[in-house]
This record gives C-alpha cells, sequence and structure tokens, in this order.
C-alpha cells in the first residue's frame, strides 16, 4: 500500500500543473489631445487595435505575461483619444514540454487576460466620457498559429522569453 501511495506522489509531481496566482494592470494611459472640441463634432469613429503579448520567465516555475492592448481612435482627420493597458499576470507552470509550455503562455495565459484588459480599457475610455469600445473577443489560438507559421517560413524558432 505505501509503494501505491509513493508511486501516486510521484506521479503527482510530474503532472503538468498550471495556475493563475496573480492578474494585475501594469501600466495604463490615456490622451483626447482634441478636449473638448472633439464632444462638439458629429461622432463617427474609426478604431484602430493594436495587440501585443510578451512573457518573461520568472524564478523556479512562476512567468509573467503581458497583454497589451493599444486603441487610436479618430474622428475624421483628428485623434479623438488613444488608450493603452497592459494587462499582466503571473502563472505557475510546471511540467510542459517546450511546445506545449510556448502555446500556454503565447495564447492560453493571453486567453486569459483579454477580458480583464477589455473591461480596464472600456473603463478608461467611458471615463473619458466617450462611448465603451466594446471590444470584440480575440482568439488567440489562431493568433498564436499564425505566429508560429510565420516564424517557421522565416527560419526562426520560438522564444520562450
Amino acid at each position: 500500500m505505501t509503494d501505491q501511495q509513493n508511486n501516486g506522489a510521484a506521479a503527482d509531481e510530474t503532472a503538468p500543473q498550471f495556475s493563475m496566482q496573480r492578474i494585475y494592470v501594469r501600466d495604463l494611459s490615456f490622451e483626447a489631445p482634441k478636449s473638448p472640441q472633439v464632444f462638439r463634432q458629429q461622432w463617427e469613429p474609426q478604431v484602430a487595435l493594436d495587440l501585443n503579448t510578451k512573457q518573461k520567465a520568472l524564478e523556479g516555475d512562476f512567468h509573467e505575461v503581458v497583454l497589451t492592448l493599444s486603441v487610436t481612435v479618430k474622428n475624421g482627420d483628428e485623434v479623438a483619444f488613444i488608450a493603452e493597458v497592459q494587462q499582466a499576470g503571473i502563472f505557475l507552470i510546471k511540467n510542459l514540454d517546450a511546445a506545449s509550455m510556448s502555446h500556454t503562455l503565447g495564447a492560453f495565459c493571453p486567453n486569459i487576460l483579454f477580458p480583464y484588459a477589455r473591461e480596464t480599457l472600456d473603463s478608461l475610455v467611458t471615463r473619458g466620457s466617450f462611448p465603451a469600445l466594446m471590444l470584440s473577443p480575440v482568439n488567440f489560438d489562431a493568433l498564436y498559429a499564425q505566429e508560429m507559421e510565420r516564424m517557421q517560413a522565416a527560419g526562426e524558432a520560438p522564444s520562450l522569453q
């Protein structure tokens, strides 16, 4: 019976593990360069979204993933506002092979962070007295697959840092 318990403990030590430790705003900015004139014009927004992710290994099996959403909204030819949020998370990730680790950091973690970043961005924009952005969901798995294809075509190796 003791051997079975010990084998079970050994199996648990090598089993893949994932847990979210903390989610936080790392950086936040908002600029409305044409205020208050922009509020007196017909509102016909043109939205440009930039999305970026970075990951960094911390001590042990901890990793920080940062999702950056940058939005520039123009009304006609003038910038109405620029808003950016860096939503970050610390994740404990153990016992994954290199491909699974790369996918977890490049797609799975950003999928977790996106709703927080979207809510933070919407709140920031409405505090600037603009309509909420209501960004559509993002398929990080598809973006990750596209990036892997691009890197493979360019002869680059995926990076875990």
